[in-house]
Parts: C-alpha cells; sequence; structure tokens
C-alpha cells in the first residue's frame, strides 16, 4: 500500500449480465478497449468500449446439440478475432473480423482444440493478421493468415508436432526483430509441464523446419497444472519480460531478443535474470495453493487464487495487495473464472459466469524504488526514484553501507550526493571524527561535482577547504618519505599531479589571494607559480623564473599574447643581466616593444664590463631597431652613439654619424640624435674625427678645419673643400689650411716654398702667391716665389685687360640708349579722318566740347586727347579711362581714377612746341605733372584692352553687369491678373 493510502490495483464492476442471455461466460480475451467474451451457449459478444458499441455473434447455427466456447481470442488492436467451439457436433475454429457480420469457419482446424493463439505485434494491421501461429490440444503448432479484404484465410500452414512428449499446448507468444538479412522470429509455448523456445530466420515454416535436425529447447519443472498459462508484458509495442504459471511455480525473467541477432541458427536462450516464484509464499497455511489464472504488469503478478486476486511484486516476490469482488449470487458457487489482460489499454479484466469486472492500474511504479532499495538493487532503486528526496535515501543507505564496511572514499562519494537528508556539517563531521581526511577531501570534490553552478559562495569554500587538505596531504607525505619528490611513480607525485589538476578545473571560482597566501604559507612554491600562471599573475611567474636564473622559461611567459607588455619594461634589467643573447632575441621578435622604455635595462647591461670579442647585445638590439624598424627615436639613436663613442674602433661610429636616417622623408631631418651631446660626448671619448663630422654637419666649418687639422691635413682639406655656396668662407678655411701646412712644414726652407707652392695647386685657383705670403718669414729670399709672383702678375694683366673690354662694352651700350631715346622722340602714327575710337565708336579726329581734357594733358589742336597702339586700335583718352577703370578690379580702378583726379587738380600744362612735338629738353626736364601722366599712361595704355590681358580675363565676367540688373529684371514677363484677361476668337 502507498502511505498516502491509495491502492495501487483497484476493482470495478465494468458489467453486471455481459453475456445478454446467451449463456454463462466461459471464457474472454481483450485488446485495445475491445472485450470478447465466449458463452456455454455458443455465441461470443463483442463490447466495444472505445465507441461504445456492442455486438453479438453466433457460432452455434446449423450445429446439432449443445455448443459452448472453448477459448476466444484477439488481437492487440482490438480487430481479429478467433474462437474455438466445442459440443456435441465436434470441434470448430472460427474467424471474424471487426468489420465482418459473419465469422468464417477454418475448415482445416476442423477437429482440433486450439487453445493458444500467438499474434505477431510488429506487423499486423487492421486489415491484415500477417503471420499467426496457433496452438492445439494434441501438440500441433499451425501458421494461419487472413486479410479482411478477401474474407477468407489466406493459408493455414502446419508447423511442429510434439514428439518426445505428447502434450497439448495452453499458451503462446510470439515476437520478432527486424535483421539485415529477413525477420527472426522468436516463439515460447508453454505445456502443463514445459516451457518451448523456439528462434530462427526466414519465414515461420522455414524455422520450425529447422527442428527437424535439432533439438527444441525447453525447460521442465516439476509438478503439473491443468491451466498453465504464459504471458509477455508489452511495452511500447516489445515485450520485455514473461511469466510461466507453472505446476511448480511462477518462473519468470526478462527477454533480450537482441543479443542474438547475428546468430544465423540461433539462440532459443534468449531469456536472462530468469526467477522462480514458489506457491508456498503465496499460502498463509503449509500447504501451496496453485493459482487458477493469471495477469502480469510491469512490476507486478496479478494471481487468481480462490475469488481473490493476490497481487505479487515481481521483484521482492511480496504480496503488497489482495483484491476482492462483488459477486452476485448465483455465481458464488463457481468464483471468478479467469483473468485477462488487455496490453494496448493497459487494464486488467476478471470475469465470472454473469459478470466483468476491470481492474485498473495506478502508479505501480511508485514505490519500487523502495522495493529494490530494501533488495540492495541500487542503481535500479535509482532510476525507479521520483524525486530528490527518494534519491537521497537511496544514496544515503549506500553511504552508510560502505562508511560502515570502512570504505571511506566510497562512503564520500555517495554522502556528495545528499542534498537532504544530511547537512554538509553532519557529513564533514563524520570524517573528522574518525580522522579520514583523505576521504574528506574526496567527498569535498565529489560535492563540488554535485553543486549547481549558482552556489558560487559554497563552491568557492569548499574549493578552498579542499586545497588546504591538498596541501597538508602533499606535505604529510613528505614527512613520511623524504624521496618522494625524486620518484615519479610515488603518491607524492601522484597527488601533486591531482592537486594541479584540481588546481586547473577551479581556478574559476578559488579565491585568488585565499589560495596564494595558502599556497605560500605551505611552502608550495611551485604550485604557487602555477596557479598563477592559471590566474595570468603572469607578473609572479615571471619573478619566480627569474629567482630560479631561468630566463628562457620567463621570456617564453612574457611573450604570451595575454601577457601585459608592461611587464616586459618591468623584468627586462633583470633579464638582459641574467642572458643577453635571450632576452634581445625575445625583444627582436615581439611586437609593439617601444625601445624607449627598454634604455634603462640596456645602460644597465652596457654599465657592466664585456669581454673584446664579445657581442654587444644591446649595440645589436639598437641596430635592430634603427635599421630594421626605422626608430626614430632621440633617445634611442642617443644610447646607440654613446655605445658607438665607447668602442675602441670608431668605424662603426663614423658609419652611423654619416647614414642618412631620414632620408627620402619629406621636410624630415637626416639624422634623430642631438648632435650637442653628440659633440660632448665624442670630445669626451676622444673620437675627433667624429667630433670633426658632427662640427661639420652643424655648419661649423671653421671649428671643424681646425680639429682636422690636429687630426689629418687632408681631413681638413676636405672638409674646407665641402663648402660651395659661401666664397669668402671657403678661402677663409684654406687660408687655415694653408697656414696650418706651411707652418707645420720643418724641412729646409726652398722645399717649405716648394711645398707651399704645390698646396696652391691644390686649391684650383682659390688662393694666390700674395694669400699666403704673409704667412712666411720676413727674411725669406724674394727670389723663392719668382715664378709664383710672376704667374700671379701675368693673371692680373688678364683680368685688368678683361675689366678694359668690359668699360669699352658699357660705353658702346650707353651711346646705343641715347640713340634709342633720340629715335623715340621722332616716333609717329598716322590716323586716317574716318578712324574710330574702339570704345565710343566715334570719329578720333572729332572735335566737341564733351572731349575736352581738364588741364594736365597737351592740346593737339581742337581735337580731344587719344592713344594708338601699334596693333592699330585707337582710343579717346576718356573713353580708354572708363574702359579699363570698368574692366579691371577695384583697387586698379582707385589708383587709376587718382591719377586721373591729381592731372586735373595741378592743372598745369607741359611745355610743348607750337606743333605739339617733343624735344629732347622736354623730355629729359622732368616735372611733376609728367610724372603724373607718365604713371597713368602706364596703367591704362600698357597695351592694347583689346589686345591684351586686359580682354582675356573679361572672358571669366558675367555678360550682365550688376549694374544692369534693374535692367534685366524690365525684360520679365509677370503674369497678368484673371480679372484683366481677355479672349481673342481667331478665325480658322
Amino acid at each position: 500500500m502507498d502511505p498516502a493510502g491509495r491502492q495501487v490495483f483497484t476493482v470495478d464492476l465494468l458489467e453486471r449480465y455481459a453475456a445478454k442471455g446467451r449463456g454463462v461466460i466461459t471464457c474472454m480475451a481483450a485488446g485495445n478497449d475491445v472485450i470478447l467474451l465466449g458463452t456455454s451457449k455458443g455465441w461470443v459478444i463483442r463490447h466495444d468500449f472505445g465507441i461504445g458499441d456492442s455486438t453479438e455473434i453466433d457460432l452455434s447455427t446449423g450445429r446439432p446439440g449443445e455448443q459452448s466456447i472453448h477459448r476466444v481470442f484477439v488481437d492487440p488492436g482490438g480487430s481479429h478475432c478467433i474462437a474455438t467451439v466445442v459440443g456435441s457436433g465436434g470441434v470448430d475454429t472460427f474467424y471474424t473480423h471487426a468489420k465482418w457480420i459473419k465469422p468464417r469457419v477454418l475448415t482445416k482446424l476442423k477437429g482440433l482444440v486450439v487453445n493458444a493463439v500467438a499474434w505477431n505485434r510488429q506487423l499486423i494491421t487492421e486489415a491484415s493478421t500477417k503471420e499467426v501461429i496457433l496452438g492445439t490440444d494434441n501438440g500441433q503448432l499451425h501458421e494461419i493468415a487472413v486479410d479482411e479484404k478477401d474474407k477468407r484465410e489466406k493459408y493455414i500452414k502446419f508447423l511442429f508436432q510434439l514428439e518426445e512428449l505428447p502434450e497439448a499446448f495452453m499458451d503462446l507468444q510470439m515476437e520478432t526483430a527486424s535483421i539485415m538479412n529477413g525477420t527472426r522470429y522468436y516463439v515460447m509455448a508453454v505445456t502443463p509441464t514445459r516451457l518451448y523456445s523456439f528462434t530462427g530466420i526466414g519465414s515461420l515454416e522455414t524455422v520450425f523446419a529447422s527442428y527437424l535436425d535439432r533439438a527444441v529447447h525447453f525447460m521442465e519443472l516439476p509438478g503439473e497444472i491443468p491451466n498453465s498459462e504464459l504471458h509477455f508484458y508489452i511495452k511500447q509495442r516489445r515485450a520485455v519480460h514473461f511469466a510461466w504459471l507453472s505446476g511448480a511455480g511462477i518462473y519468470h525473467g526478462g527477454l533480450n531478443f537482441g543479443a542474438h541477432h547475428g546468430s544465423p541458427s540461433g539462440d532459443e536462450n534468449f531469456v536472462e535474470n530468469k526467477a522462480l516464484l514458489d506457491y508456498l509464499k503465496l499460502s498463509e497455511g503449509a500447504e501451496a495453493v496453485k493459482p487458477s489464472s493469471m495477469a502480469v504488469s510491469e512490476f507486478h503478478f496479478l494471481l487468481l487464487i480462490g475469488n481473490k486476486v493476490k497481487v505479487v511484486n515481481r521483484i521482492s516476490e511480496n504480496i503488497i495487495e489482495e483484491l476482492q469482488f462483488d459477486l452476485t449470487s448465483e455465481s458464488v458457487s463457481r468464483g471468478i473464472i479467469g483473468l485477462c489482460s488487455d496490453a494496448t489499454a493497459g487494464l486488467f479484466y476478471a470475469y465470472d459466469q454473469n459478470s466483468v469486472y476491470q481492474v485498473s492500474v495506478n502508479d505501480e511504479g511508485r514505490d519500487m524504488w523502495k522495493v529494490y532499495l530494501d533488495m540492495n538493487e541500487y542503481a535500479a532503486a535509482l532510476a525507479n526514484c521520483r524525486d530528490p528526496l527518494q534519491r537521497d535515501q537511496v544514496y544515503l543507505v549506500q553511504a552508510e553501507a560502505a562508511f560502515a564496511s570502512k570504505d571511506y572514499h566510497r562512503a564520500a562519494s555517495f554522502f556528495a550526493k545528499i542534498n537532504y537528508m544530511l547537512s554538509f556539517e553532519e557529513i564533514t563531521l563524520k570524517f573528522i571524527t574518525i580522522g579520514e581526511q583523505d576521504a574528506l577531501r574526496t567527498f569535498l570534490l565529489r560535492k563540488l561535482d554535485n553543486l549547481a553552478k549558482d552556489d558560487k559562495c559554497q563552491i568557492t569554500m569548499i574549493s578552498t577547504w579542499a586545497t588546504e587538505l591538498y596541501l597538508d596531504k602533499i606535505n604529510r607525505l613528505l614527512l613520511e618519505d623524504d624521496t618522494a619528490v625524486v620518484n615519479h611513480g610515488s603518491e607524492y607525485q601522484s597527488v601533486i599531479k591531482e592537486f594541479r589538476a584540481f588546481l586547473g578545473d577551479c581556478k574559476d571560482v578559488l579565491d585568488e589571494a585565499t589560495t596564494m597566501n595558502l599556497l605560500e604559507s605551505y611552502g608550495r612554491v611551485e604550485e604557487l607559480v602555477y596557479f598563477a600562471s592559471l590566474k595570468e599573475q603572469y607578473e609572479i611567474v615571471v619573478h619566480h623564473y627569474i629567482q630560479q636564473g631561468e630566463a628562457k622559461k620567463a621570456l617564453e611567459v612574457l611573450q604570451k599574447p595575454a601577457v601585459p607588455i608592461d611587464l616586459q619594461y618591468k623584468f627586462a634589467p633583470d633579464l638582459i643581466m641574467l642572458d643577453a643573447y635571450e632576452t634581445v632575441e625575445s625583444w627582436m621578435a615581439t611586437n609593439n616593444l617601444n625601445p624607449r622604455k627598454l634604455i634603462p635595462a640596456m645602460m644597465r647591461y652596457s654599465s657592466e664590463p664585456h669581454a673584446k670579442n664579445e657581442t654587444h647585445e644591446v649595440i645589436k638590439y639598437l641596430e635592430y631597431c634603427v635599421h630594421r624598424l626605422h626608430n626614430e627615436d632621440p633617445g634611442v639613436h642617443n644610447l646607440l652613439l654613446s655605445l658607438y663613442a665607447k668602442q675602441e674602433d670608431d668605424s662603426a661610429l663614423l658609419r652611423f654619424l654619416q647614414c642618412k636616417f631620414g632620408k627620402g622623408r619629406e621636410n624630415g631631418p637626416d639624422f634623430f640624435y642631438d648632435p650637442k651631446y653628440a659633440l660632448r660626448l665624442c670630445l669626451k671619448e676622444k673620437r675627433m674625427r667624429a667630433c670633426v663630422h658632427i662640427y661639420s654637419m652643424m655648419s661649423m666649418h671653421e671649428e671643424a678645419v681646425a680639429l682636422a687639422l690636429q687630426v689629418d691635413p687632408e681631413l681638413a682639406m676636405a672638409e674646407a673643400d665641402k663648402v660651395e655656396d659661401d666664397e669668402d668662407l671657403r678661402k677663409k678655411l684654406w687660408l687655415m689650411v694653408a697656414k696650418h701646412v706651411i707652418e707645420q712644414e720643418k724641412g729646409a726652407k726652398r722645399e717649405n716654398i716648394r711645398k707651399a707652392i704645390a698646396f696652391l695647386k691644390e686649391t684650383d685657383g682659390l688662393l694666390k702667391i700674395e694669400d699666403i705670403l704673409p704667412f712666411f718669414p720676413d727674411f725669406a729670399l724674394i727670389d723663392d716665389f719668382k715664378e709664383a709672383i710672376c704667374s700671379s702678375l701675368e693673371d692680373y694683366n688678364k683680368q685688368i685687360e678683361l675689366l678694359k673690354q668690359e668699360m669699352n662694352d658699357a660705353t658702346h651700350g650707353a651711346d646705343n640708349i641715347r640713340n634709342d631715346i633720340s629715335a623715340l622722340a621722332q616716333r609717329y602714327a598716322v590716323i586716317e579722318r574716318e578712324e574710330e575710337c574702339g570704345v565710343c565708336r566715334r570719329k578720333i579726329l572729332t572735335v566737341g566740347r564733351e572731349y575736352q581734357m581738364a588741364r594736365g594733358y597737351t592740346s593737339i589742336g581742337p581735337m580731344a586727347p587719344f592713344y594708338v597702339f601699334p596693333c592699330g586700335h585707337a582710343f579717346h583718352a576718356q573713353c580708354l579711362i572708363s574702359h579699363v577703370t570698368r574692366c579691371t578690379n577695384e583697387a586698379q580702378a582707385e589708383y587709376i581714377l587718382d591719377l586721373h583726379k591729381q592731372l586735373t587738380l595741378i592743372g598745369g600744362e607741359a611745355r610743348k612746341d607750337s606743333n605739339g612735338s617733343l624735344t629732347e629738353e622736354s623730355i629729359t626736364s622732368v616735372t611733376p605733372v609728367d610724372k603724373l601722366r607718365s604713371q597713368l599712361d602706364d596703367a591704362i595704355a600698357s597695351e592694347c584692352p583689346f589686345c591684351g590681358d586686359l580682354m582675356i580675363r573679361e572672358i571669366s565676367l558675367n555678360f550682365i553687369r550688376p549694374e544692369e540688373a534693374l535692367q534685366v529684371t524690365s525684360w520679365e514677363i509677370k503674369p497678368s491678373s484673371l480679372g484683366s484677361q481677355r479672349t481673342l476668337s481667331l478665325p480658322l
């Protein structure tokens, strides 16, 4: 019984007088909510509860005497029915379909009492029975198939006959399985004393024919029972276990139809987990009572004993319930006749002579977890648990059993799965009390596996506790065995490996600071470094490797993409001192490094003494930055220059100074180092050639030459020759070199003079003998310079002659200019009488008051002043001024008008001859009026306005000038008002 009082199986009266007056009920079958009842008068009553219909079929028609239905069978779908009629007229077997009105007698089975039918549950349909096996009272098996549309059987075949022990077949069951090369059949049949099993591939006929050559597999039990029954429990259209109601007890077990698919000959032993339920367990007295009928559910046997049904748990073999029936007075004498089951509907039925009872199942598996638990079948118990509390009880029993047997690790695993029955504290105290630290650690680890991700606080605390237990275990192992560290197969090494795996799994839930403090307090430096790397605390990892002198490992960590670049700079001083080669190689392989931030480390390395033949790693890296990375940082260039300066060989320094790193950049410098710093450094290190180069680069040529003279006169000459744009400076530099050369010569006097003369030739004529004479002593003989002085005098004579020639050319040019001026005064142009002004289109020679100019213009008779251009265009002066001021820009226009106004105000006319011609005297004597007129002429008449630039610039001007805007608007067509519109009809 359920604790809540609910029964697993309940009995309800389905129908009191189910036979409907057609006699008493003799047999019954059910399938898919369809019940078939056989009566003592040869009738089959069909009740279809699915559609609420009832049908009566008379199988005694045409048969003499009394007829009774011996057995009735229905398929799992409720469509096909087979019934056997026994009477004074013999035995007949009928087939009928749910859609048929009249049954069909199976003539080939006449005289055979059919006790059992096995349906092909996998293939049967409403339209066709497929293969059906019939078991008869004389120990024969027959195969039949019927298609509903044919209204008759397709065939009836004989399959098998019991020869060794002829007995009646009392019940049959069949199962099929589809395999690659066909269909495998599994058939089980029972007689009063034996259980037979048949299997094979092909058709049923082929399967049973194979037993002519081989023995039939059977199970024989002592005792005999007249109502031997065989039942399959069907789950999802597949048989999963069986039960045989035999004389010795209920023989039952599981069915595994897939275990021997590959065997072509077949193996009849497809039964597993076989068991026998002794009838003594069902009896209250000493004598066993055999059930008269049986039904099988998923977990129980329903056994009809007398007028009661005892429900026996198939697993525990205990009686859990007894079912009572409300019998009528007329049915008490005979009692309950039998049981049957409807596998499709999941219902059971019992029947007596008049009534049908329904046995319903109410969640029969709800207490199975407890049944399995009592039998210590924990896996099955867990599989049948319905809620976490039930699972906790199973785990608790397992844990307590393991704890009692001192299997503490196993107990810890089960305790960790308990969530409600015991608290976390109670479980941990169990292990602490007995001092089982290892089991406690196992419990904590398993508990972590079972906790939900949302329990972050609990996960962190348990993980921390497990960490401490691991550390304690490691220390205890070290105390027990000093050689555990070097012994790779030791428990110590195994625990270390397990602990590191634990840190890797729990790195996201462990508190970083707490865990590191724990590892540090226990002295587990290697695990501390390992955990730090897991938490991406690379600073701790690198620091540890540096302390251990393992620069390469430290650099490998720093090169990981996730490591901040700042750590490179922080550890650079230590790493370069530890292993300069590997460090520099790592720097060169790392992108995005700022060499400027590595300068402190490089300076520290450079301050240490190095062997002469040793590769300077910092110089190698700086050269890589400058030449390969094209670094432009002045600090980097200055450091490289300083390192070059400290080398004994200055060739590298000179190459560096001569290299133009900014070449190709627009407006970029040729170098990036500080020249003043470089000069100070080179002077300090006495790198004079480098100093000369720096002076020259800074355009301090005098200092460069002065210093070069101390090193090498040839170098000084080269420096002096670099100056090209300043002749005086170049000469001055060469004089410095000459003075040095003369003063440094210690040979004979004549030899000094010859060398000085030879030096003059090297200057390519820049220096003369007179330039270097002051550098010789006063007592030097003139004879020694005779040749040089004569050569110099000849050069001067040539220069004097050249100057005379230039003066003659200048005088001749002045005479030509005077002649041109005289000719200009006589220049004229011929104006035709009909010549028009280019602007106003009036005659140029027109006399009119409107063209009388203000004073300041030379009067030419009564005509207005005008301009004539070489191109032939002519303009009145006033028209030309107006045109030019209109077409030129505003500033130029104001300038022209201002000159015109000044000429008008001054009012002084220029002196002219009576005929208006200009004399040479008037040209040479310039008055203010003449000057203003000249400026005005230049402004308006420097070129013809129609042929010069002024006309070209007019192309970009608008056709309509701003002052003409009013005139343009007057031409716009405006729409007139509607009221003033007039229509004008035009004749067609």
